[in-house]
């Protein structure tokens, strides 16, 4: 049975992708979709959370500080420029938490989680599920 060049280069090309996949710096895992709203998709990278949210910069970071007070978490450390906030705060176990909000577009901004050195990706989506209730 002969196979075409093309089949050939497929599946090369979808062995390669799935390899990336093992390889140390390239873990991902997607975990959703977003809908026509114009966000990105839900990735949990190498212990982060990240996701691309379709409103503007300034209700995003308002709604993340009303998460972390929500929440309960410590009083958070704030790093804030013209293009990003990051909070730095801990749970009620000690674990630190840091939340990168970064302006990407008029209404685009993204959000970064990573609790802990190597995250939680439990609890990284209760933190972005808290933020986007308070949208």
């Amino acid at each position: 049975m002969k196979r075409s060049a093309h089949f050939i280069r497929a599946q090369a090309a979808g062995l390669l992708a799935a390899s990336l996949l093992f390889m140390t710096g390239c873990r991902v895992l997607w975990l959703g979709a977003a809908g026509a709203t114009g966000a990105g998709i839900v990735a949990y990278v190498d212990g982060k959370l990240e996701d691309t949210l379709g409103n503007n910069y300034d209700t995003v970071v308002a709604a993340t500080a009303k998460a972390i007070t929500q929440l309960e978490f410590a009083q958070p450390e704030e790093r804030k420029d013209g293009l990003s906030d990051t909070f730095i705060t801990h749970n009620a176990k000690g674990d630190r938490v840091e939340i990168t909000v970064s302006n990407v577009g008029e209404n685009a901004t993204k959000v970064s989680i990573r609790v802990n050195t190597f995250g939680d990706q439990q609890m990284s989506m209760s933190i972005l599920d808290k933020i986007k209730a308070n949208l």
